[in-house]
């Protein structure tokens, strides 16, 4: 009942007000008391912006400045700051008493932000959102009503927090008293004054200076919580030290380089990281030692004889691999890097302090050095089941499956995404039984369902098995050799088992406790936008946080990381994820930029699908090469690409027309109007542009055009 009454009560001050009270946020008001009691006027506007802030009423701001215009700035700066708090807190109170369950719907949005910032930094939080108020000031107190903190410490906390920025509104009001005429009109020889003109500045500019501020003191707390009582040194040695030595690692240092700063490079292995030595470059090797083989075999439907279209020496295809690993490490060497300025080190980089790695090097020499910022750069690695009797069976990963001397008979692979494809694929046209178990219905689950069943189809007719809406329970070995049982009960037999369910992040031994940095249960590293992570000095940039995962985005985040690193002071960039192409290199290929119809259905986007055949491009058909297609989605109406994937030879490389569109904002017409060379499989490209305009064309204007030829005959 004593709810109901409130309720009621603070619905008629709030009617009353808006149908009585308009006069009390006008400066002519206050102006004309003011002359005759300047005390009581002080007070009854006090009382009044109380109730304007406890109310949550709109005209807070412009009651500031009134204060000012009236008051002055040093008595009008004393009565907004206790009553904007004194009002705050009424809020607060309010919102706690009465208005729970409502405001947790109507600003579940911000509420989930502030329950995390309050969890995290309690008053902090509050006072950051008081001097740059991300979210609207009636509302702080709204929804800090319904957090775990005192009123009190709301109280004192929102005085302190507001204070700066109720003294630039307040001064502004003085200054606007300034060029206030006798008569109560501006006047215009008065408003180009220069403590106007200040005023007006810093009430522009207080926002970032205020973020500026702020975002100093969060970094030295940040710091000194992490530093853990290790001084910050007096002079660094480096500018950057790059932990790990990948693409990402790589292309940092190369950055850094290339703008004079002084880096240090620590590999605990191999330069070039899993591309170079287990992933991109070998895979890619062996794929194309299996699609000749693939091609030898059907060399007859070309005329050409072949003696021993199916003898495979797995010896020759792996000796190939590393042929192929040699011949592009002298890209990726420490000779190459340390030419262009940086200093390398091959050793196990430990964080001792937010400026501070220890590296133990391979030669058993340990150093510290220190930098101003750090980049963590470790990379990946497969990641490995926890399966009954794994421990127990010939498994393999990406990562170790190129020590194989002899091919497996029988090859069982974990996984249908990109990896397992692209292996599983390989390893059938070399001549291995290959069968594949995942818990999905799809090849690649990530893609549209007429692209996975595509490749599925041409994967099939190379002899690979795909078992879906399956898993592994149970591994065992025996003298007959080692076998899983699958959830349904069925027993695969095999001579290897190829692990490829996904990657986790390398950060084990890193010292991250050091920092007081943590990673979410695949080993990845959280970082911001600006790939900066909580320790303001270490950002993060490739595998190692997750995403995409793809060596191109590795290499285009370290440009983010290392000019955010060294520059950051100066000026940040957001880390730009607006278009990222990816290929899978299975056969048909499969190349996709931006939405997939998939992705556009999801997250409710309106789209046009335009879909252009291979099956009748010259070029794919004189390959023998004619499956797949080109789809590309655009605005409705428009010409703007919204994503394309293609399916088919190629799309790899074919892809990166559409990346380029989408990139510098090339519509389909753009596309349409560039020659192409005939007979090329670019030429899809163009096509499917003119498909497009050909379904844009009026039909009322198509007519039209038909009469004039017509009358022309």
């Amino acid at each position: 009942m004593k709810k109901l009454l409130l309720l009621g009560l603070i619905a008629g001050l709030v009617s009353g007000f808006y149908f009585l009270g308009e006069q009390w946020l006008l400066p002519e008001t206050y102006q004309a008391l003011y002359q005759k009691d300047p005390v009581k006027t002080a007070g009854l506007f006090f009382i009044v912006y109380v109730l304007v802030a406890a109310l949550s009423i709109p005209g807070a701001a412009l009651m500031t400045l009134i204060s000012g215009a009236i008051f002055g700035l040093g008595p009008g700066l004393l009565i907004v700051s206790f009553a904007s708090s004194l009002g705050a807190t009424l809020a607060f109170l309010m919102s706690r008493l009465l208005l729970k369950d409502w405001v947790q719907n109507k600003f579940s949005g911000y509420l989930k932000t502030i329950n995390e910032g309050v969890k995290k930094d309690g008053p902090f939080f509050l006072f950051t959102l008081r001097l740059i108020p991300v979210v609207p000031f009636f509302a702080i107190n709204l929804l800090m009503g319904l957090m775990p903190i005192s009123a009190w410490r709301f109280y004192w906390v929102s005085q302190l927090g507001m204070l700066a920025g109720t003294a630039v509104y307040v001064n502004a009001g003085a200054e606007f008293a300034s060029v206030i005429g006798q008569e109560g009109g501006f006047s215009l020889a008065g408003i180009m004054t220069p403590g106007l003109l200040v005023a007006l500045g810093l009430l522009a500019l207080f926002p970032w200076l205020a973020r500026a501020v702020l975002n100093r003191v969060q970094a030295r707390r940040a710091l000194l919580k992490r530093a853990k009582g290790r001084a910050k040194p007096s002079k660094f040695d480096d500018n950057l030290i790059v932990i790990g030595g990948g693409a990402a690692g790589l292309v940092s240092s190369i950055i850094g380089s290339a703008v004079k700063a002084k880096i240090t490079l620590v590999e605990k292995h191999r330069m070039g990281g899993d591309c170079l030595n287990t992933g991109c470059v070998p895979s890619k090797a062996m794929i194309h030692a299996a699609g000749i083989v693939h091609d030898n075999k059907k060399s007859h439907l070309s005329g050409l004889l072949s003696g021993e279209p199916g003898v495979v020496d797995f010896k020759q295809v792996m000796a190939h691999v590393h042929q192929s690993i040699k011949a592009i490490e002298p890209h990726d060497s420490i000779e190459r890097y340390e030419g262009l300025g940086v200093s390398c080190a091959t050793g196990q980089a430990t964080l001792l302090s937010p400026w501070e790695v220890e590296i133990q090097h391979a030669s058993g020499k340990t150093e510290i050095r220190s930098a101003a910022n750090i980049i963590i750069a470790t990379g990946g690695r497969p990641r490995i089941p926890n399966i009954p009797g794994l421990d127990k069976v010939n498994s393999l990963t990406s990562d170790t499956l190129w020590q194989l001397n002899e091919l497996p008979k029988r090859l069982l692979i974990l996984g249908a995404g990109p990896i397992g494809c692209e292996l599983g694929q390989a390893f059938a046209r070399l001549g291995s039984q290959v069968t594949m178990v995942d818990k999905g219905q799809f090849l690649m689950p990530r893609e549209d369902e007429d692209v996975s069943l595509l490749v599925a189809e041409s994967m099939k007719a190379d002899g690979v098995k795909h078992l879906s809406g399956r898993s592994i329970t149970e591994l065992k070995t025996s003298t007959g050799g080692d076998s899983a049982v699958l959830d349904t009960g069925e027993v695969l037999e095999f001579d290897a088992l190829l692990l490829a369910i996904g990657r986790e992040g390398n950060t084990e031994n890193l010292g991250l406790e050091n920092v007081d940095l943590g990673t979410d249960r695949n080993g990845f590293l959280a970082v911001d936008e600006y790939l900066q992570t909580e320790c303001p000095t270490i950002y993060a940039c490739g595998d190692v946080i997750g995403g995409y995962q793809f060596t191109h985005v590795s290499a285009h985040e370290a440009w983010f990381a290392s000019v955010n690193s060294l520059f950051g002071r100066l000026k940040r960039f957001k880390a730009d994820y607006r278009v990222i192409p990816w290929a899978t290199f299975t056969s048909p290929a499969v190349g996709r930029v931006g939405l997939s119809e998939k992705d556009a259905k999801a997250q409710g986007i309106a789209y046009e699908c335009t879909q252009y055949g291979l099956d009748d491009l010259d070029r794919a058909i004189t390959d023998d090469a004619a499956i797949g297609f080109v789809r590309v989605l655009t605005v409705p109406g428009k010409d703007k690409v919204l994503g394309a994937t293609i399916v088919g030879p190629r799309a790899d490389d074919l892809i990166a027309v559409f990346v380029m569109a989408m990139k510098h904002g090339l519509g389909l017409n753009k596309v349409l109007g560039t020659i192409h060379a005939y007979p090329t499989y670019m030429e899809a490209n163009k096509f499917v542009s003119g498909q497009w305009k050909r379904t844009q064309v009026s039909a009322r204007l198509l007519a039209l055009v038909g009469w004039y030829n017509r009358k022309n005959l």
